[in-house]
């Protein structure tokens, strides 16, 4: 069993779908939630933060650096302890961010396909090592 009260930060930079992705995960009792819309704005969040983030729930593609560098960038720096990418690109895609990932050492869980399911979230969690 995983702890619902993970301090996750989320990134995502359209309007919409960071709100409606706030909402999914406090309506699946995530309370624990830091919101930004901006790579920028993830540092600054990262950087104020007392302890490090659990979960790292990130957009792939910010206009202002791609999520796998963001995850890349926090975990060096020990910002975060684990990340989820978040995107609309297509699992062939994807299943190549998680491999690159994996090369390069990051704690990426793996990545969920927009809109986000809790089914799937939670099944990523479980292969969580917090």
């Amino acid at each position: 069993m995983f702890k619902d009260d993970l301090h996750i930060l989320l990134v995502e930079d359209h309007p919409f779908q960071l709100k409606a992705t706030q909402y999914l995960l406090e309506s699946y009792g995530f309370t624990q939630l830091t919101t930004t819309d901006s790579a920028e704005g993830a540092l600054q969040q990262m950087l104020k933060a007392v302890k490090p983030f659990d979960i790292l729930l990130c957009d792939q593609c910010l206009p202002d650096l791609p999520g796998l560098a963001l995850v890349e960038l926090a975990s060096h720096q020990g910002m975060i302890r684990q990340a989820i990418l978040l995107s609309s690109l297509t699992s062939a895609e994807l299943d190549e961010l998680k491999k690159l990932a994996n090369e390069h050492g990051l704690p990426l869980l793996g990545y969920l396909i927009k809109p986000l399911k809790q089914s799937e979230f939670r099944n990523l969690l479980t292969l969580s090592t917090l």
